[in-house]
Order: structure tokens, then C-alpha cells, then sequence
């Protein structure tokens, strides 16, 4: 897995005193594996949160949906980002066009998926 981390700040131009009328800074988490990456956004006034907001197969974009989610990279992802410090996960779902916990998923085959995901975790603590 490849791990690209940049930094970024969404603000308005700043008023005579200073202030702003919208200010936000956050990072964007890129994992890749081969062709298919995650994207995730992480705001510095929330480091214990994270969304998964969008994904990339190719060239080709696309909204996440729950299926996006059962895969080696996506478990990989989550534990690189447990490892950082944020345990409050959350994907941005096209079906319901929200934010939703990770540990929420009601999916066929997700209870195997977060026990890998501990099995991970245990392991990278080990280390």
C-alpha cells in the first residue's frame, strides 16, 4: 500500500481584521494499491476523525458504496489510520448522501472484514 499525505486550506479572503468568513484546513489521505486508490479527509480541529469521501479505479472516479469498502486496501487504509490516531471513521455513502460510521456497515461479509481489521491492528501494535 502507498501512503500520500498533503495539506490543504479552503478560506475565504481575509477581512480588514484578520478574520474569516469560512476557514478550513485539513489533510487528504491518498492509499493506492496498483490502480485503485481511497481518498480521505481528515480536519486538524477534529485529528480524531477521518472520511473516506471517494474512491479511484484507473483513471475513472467514484462515489464509495458499501462494496467499495470490503477490500484489502479499504482494511489496510483503516488500520494505517487507527495506527495515526484517528478512531472515529466515517464514509460518505452515494446511496443514503451521507456520512456514515465505518462500524455501522450492515453488509454481508463486513463482520469478517473488521476481524481482519483487528488482527492488523494487533499486529502493526506488536511491532
Amino acid at each position: 500500500m502507498n501512503v500520500e499525505v498533503s495539506h490543504h486550506i479552503d478560506a475565504s479572503d481575509p477581512e480588514a481584521d484578520g478574520s474569516y468568513d469560512y476557514y478550513y484546513e485539513y489533510d487528504v489521505y491518498t492509499f493506492s494499491d496498483g490502480s485503485f486508490s481511497y481518498f480521505v479527509r481528515s480536519y486538524v480541529d477534529q485529528p480524531e476523525r477521518a472520511a473516506f469521501m471517494s474512491g479511484l479505479k484507473g483513471t475513472r472516479g467514484f462515489h464509495l458504496e458499501a462494496r467499495h469498502l470490503r477490500t484489502r486496501l479499504f482494511a489496510d487504509a483503516v488500520a494505517y489510520l487507527h495506527l495515526a490516531g484517528k478512531t472515529d471513521l466515517n464514509w460518505l455513502s452515494k446511496r443514503k448522501g451521507d456520512y456514515l460510521p465505518i462500524s455501522d456497515l450492515d453488509e454481508p461479509g463486513f463482520a469478517r472484514l473488521w476481524r481482519r481489521l483487528q488482527t492488523l491492528l494487533m499486529r502493526k501494535a506488536a511491532k
